[in-house]
């Protein structure tokens, strides 16, 4: 009788906790498509993927920005970025270590910062990366459940677009 009745109940998270687990710790973000996430990356000047971080589809851009630019990497001289990494104590912060931030202000800041847009047209090559690694259609569409794997394919595809880079050199 005690079967029966757990038969056709739903799942759902344990009582008590409000969420189910495990979404948050995979990078997994409710939106307005259903679960998505964010892949935001560092590269070099050339456009070619240095390092990755993935954060929850509903995520703010600003929350990744701390964790790129905390990666063990020689210091840029200068830091493209969309509008959705502008932030004062992130702006700060790139100007202690020495770093140009060429961010454009967003649109409902009282006192807009105009960066250098002759360089900031050179972002379009993050853009390109982008188009580029989402051609595989593993990272496009995001079938893997776990953090770890989609990463580790995102690596993979980095890894064909730095290779290409070094066939071509002889």
């Amino acid at each position: 009788m005690a079967a029966h009745d757990r038969q056709h109940q739903r799942s759902r998270p344990r009582l008590g906790s409000g969420r189910k687990r495990g979404a948050v710790k995979n990078a997994l973000g409710r939106s307005r498509g259903g679960f998505t996430s964010k892949i935001h990356a560092r590269c070099d000047n050339q456009g070619l993927p240095i390092g990755f971080i993935l954060t929850g589809g509903e995520a703010s851009d600003y929350t990744a920005a701390e964790p790129l630019m905390a990666l063990p990497l020689p210091k840029p001289r200068a830091l493209l970025a969309d509008k959705g990494y502008d932030g004062d104590r992130f702006r700060e912060s790139l100007l202690i270590r020495g770093i140009l931030p060429i961010i454009p202000p967003r649109s409902n800041r009282k006192v807009p910062e105009h960066p250098d847009y002759r360089r900031y047209k050179d972002r379009n090559r993050v853009e390109r990366l982008f188009a580029k690694l989402k051609q595989q259609r593993r990272i496009a569409t995001r079938y893997d459940k776990t953090v770890l794997s989609f990463e580790s394919f995102l690596n993979l595809a980095a890894a064909r677009l730095w290779l290409k880079s070094f066939v071509n050199t002889a």
